[in-house]
């Protein structure tokens, strides 16, 4: 070969190396910009699925919070306080789940991250308003329960500002979505045109690579080498998976026992609130069977002695007599107090001006806490006035008063005093900012210890011997404070006495006519008031109730007409006049009140006077603007109350002298 020709060939294998250096660098550029784009799209499209995820979340956190504002309506309207309260709590700490989520999926975006802070207060406050319907319930106090739930349904300003938060996060993130699909069609159109690029310098670059078998031999053996690494990387990734698939089994199992544990745990505490329950039935039992025994022992006692010297002396008769009726009275007495703390006596809130109702319980107290107890009265001038049941207002200072006696075991100072006070939300409890009268009563007694104090207000928890408490006194004063807008608190330490404080709400307003003109019973003989002629028909389903009051009907001298329901109260009602029914609420087959409005529908001129010994919580509509009797009753009390029914005067024209046996 001559040297001319080898310069050809030199110069030929120099032109192919460069023309196959150039291809292959172009052919190097074109895949980087291949590799960039394609990263491009895979960063777009995973902007995308961010997007798509915040969307849901929103959506499903919205979701969350309508289900556990439906489970605190029930939790406050339902039956069953458990079931509905545990759905309730569920949804809520979903709810907060998915909100943490939401923040860590935006936690790298400046301008969202501060949207689910705002988020974040809006969803507290909320969670603070369901919380507090959910502490009355849980407190026993289901009327206070579902007002709050009423104002947050109809205040839904603060539900309507967390959506539009929600919302506004989920605008932002598709106003992104849309940016970032408009950038992924851009970078995959690239894509595309690269990948047609790169295919026809494929083509160029297969024809050049004829000439570069060395090249291609080269990257056979490098393909080899590759292949066996290949082979060594799949085993290990086997080995790998194998290693997550085991591990994940294990942490199945360790879920299952955990769940398992769970239920368990649920029962136990299932059976040990069974056990607490029983307990207080238990204890509220023993109290109240001694002192329905006390009561019935002086009744039947009185009742039996009267009966054999009915040939003796009249004096002697009227004071068994009277120790009798003494015994029935306190009964009566505990049955109210009982239908106070279950919440079914309802109150009769008016205008009190407290100086004025303690001054007046002085001769009260001096007789119930006996001489050794020294009261004192410290009374602010010109006491704010409260609107409050003025009788339920006396049970609770004279259980306080009581209460004290006992502590300072019958003698020492007891001091009672009033205060004006002005104190902000959550002063006391759970009270409102505003303007309070302050009741305190102050004894010198053995006091209380933290862990008394803790459950003082607790029903049926009373530090006295067995026999001598039912634990209802502070729990009922406790109830009457909160369904009067105030509360109640207590200052104590063991060897320094105690102070009790009640807290009411001042108030300018007029107590206005009750709906249910309720007469209580007489604890003194008084003139019976009598209109002559008029003729009566008394329904009763009890027939020893209906033979006393038919006796106390014809000793007034009314001629009265007893049957036991209110078909035969129709049937007789169609057959004669009658001036004025007297009826009983609760009846078999059909009410007093549903009876009462057929008779009003025949003859709306006749009078109405019901009697009864319980007033459920949905009957104050049906009994509205009529005279209610409480059982039991004596013959004045019955005697007034048929008297102003037929008359038409408002309860109380004549007024009704002598204390509320039954408070």
């Amino acid at each position: 070969m001559t040297a001319g020709e080898e310069q050809r060939l030199d110069w030929r294998r120099g032109g192919a190396a460069a023309v196959a250096l150039v291809a292959t660098l172009v052919l190097l550029g074109m895949v980087v910009l291949v590799a960039l784009t394609s990263n491009a799209r895979d960063e777009a499209l995973e902007t995308e699925r961010h997007a798509y995820d915040v969307t849901l979340l929103t959506r499903t956190l919205d979701g969350s919070i309508a289900r556990a504002e439906a489970a605190v309506g029930q939790f406050a309207l339902d039956e069953d306080v458990a079931g509905s309260g545990s759905r309730y709590y569920a949804s809520w700490r979903l709810a907060g789940q998915q909100v943490a989520e939401l923040d860590r999926l935006l936690a790298q975006d400046p301008e969202q991250s501060r949207r689910v802070d705002e988020l974040k207060v809006l969803i507290d406050r909320r969670g603070e308003q369901f919380a507090q319907v959910a502490r009355f319930v849980n407190g026993r106090q289901k009327d206070y329960g579902l007002r709050q739930w009423y104002y947050i349904s109809t205040q839904a300003d603060l539900g309507k500002d967390v959506r539009a938060k929600l919302a506004e996060i989920a605008d932002a993130e598709r106003s992104s979505l849309a940016s970032k699909m408009q950038q992924t069609q851009l970078f995959s159109a690239e894509a595309d045109r690269l990948t047609d690029y790169l295919s026809w310098l494929g083509m160029t670059v297969g024809v050049i690579a004829i000439f570069m078998g060395l090249v291609a031999f080269q990257a056979l053996r490098q393909n080899a080498a590759a292949k066996k690494v290949a082979e060594s990387e799949t085993e290990r990734a086997a080995a790998l998976q194998a290693a997550v698939a085991e591990r994940t089994k294990e942490l199945r199992l360790a879920n299952e026992a955990l769940k398992a544990e769970a239920v368990e745990r649920q029962a136990a505490e299932a059976q040990l609130r069974q056990v607490q329950k029983m307990e207080a039935v238990g204890q509220l039992t023993g109290g109240i069977a001694h002192d329905f025994n006390n009561m019935l022992a002086v009744v039947v006692g009185g009742i039996d002695l009267a009966r054999r010297r009915l040939n003796g002396p009249r004096r002697e008769v009227m004071a068994h007599l009277t120790n009798a009726m003494e015994g029935a009275t306190r009964a009566a007495a505990l049955t109210r107090r009982l239908l106070s703390f279950a919440r079914s006596e309802p109150l009769m809130p008016e205008r009190v001006e407290s100086d004025r109702l303690l001054e007046g319980m002085r001769d009260l107290l001096d007789r119930t806490l006996g001489e050794r107890i020294t009261i004192r009265t410290d009374l602010v001038d010109e006491a704010w006035p409260v609107f409050v049941d003025a009788h339920q207002l006396e049970n609770a200072i004279l259980n306080l008063a009581v209460n004290a006696r006992d502590a300072m075991d019958g003698q020492g100072t007891l001091t009672i005093r009033t205060r004006n006070v002005t104190l902000p939300a959550n002063a006391v409890g759970d009270i409102q900012a505003g303007d309070y009268l302050a009741i305190d009563v102050v004894d010198t007694g053995c006091g209380m210890s933290p862990q008394v104090m803790e459950r003082a207000f607790e029903p049926f928890f009373t530090t006295k011997e067995v026999g001598k408490g039912t634990g209802l006194g502070l729990s009922q004063i406790f109830g009457f404070a909160h369904q009067s807008g105030g509360e109640v608190g207590i200052e104590s330490a063991v060897g320094k006495g105690t102070t009790v404080t009640l807290l009411l709400p001042r108030t300018s307003a007029i107590a206005p006519a009750s709906n249910v003109r309720q007469l209580q019973t007489s604890q003194r003989p008084e003139d019976d008031i009598t209109v002559q002629g008029a003729r009566i028909l008394l329904v009763e389903d009890d027939p020893r109730v209906r033979t006393a009051t038919i006796g106390a009907l014809e000793d007034l001298g009314y001629e009265p007409i007893a049957c036991s329901s209110g078909a035969e109260a129709l049937a007789l009602f169609d057959s004669m006049e009658f001036d004025l029914v007297i009826s009983d609420v609760i009846m078999p087959e059909m009410t007093g009140p549903e009876m009462i409005r057929i008779v009003k529908a025949r003859r709306p001129d006749v009078g109405v006077l019901f009697v009864t010994g319980y007033v459920g919580d949905g009957e104050g509509d049906d009994l509205k603007g009529y005279d209610l009797l409480r059982k039991p009753f004596t013959v004045g009390t019955l005697a007034t109350a048929v008297a102003n029914a037929l008359t038409g005067r408002p309860s109380g024209s004549p007024p009704i002298s002598g204390a509320a046996a039954a408070g």
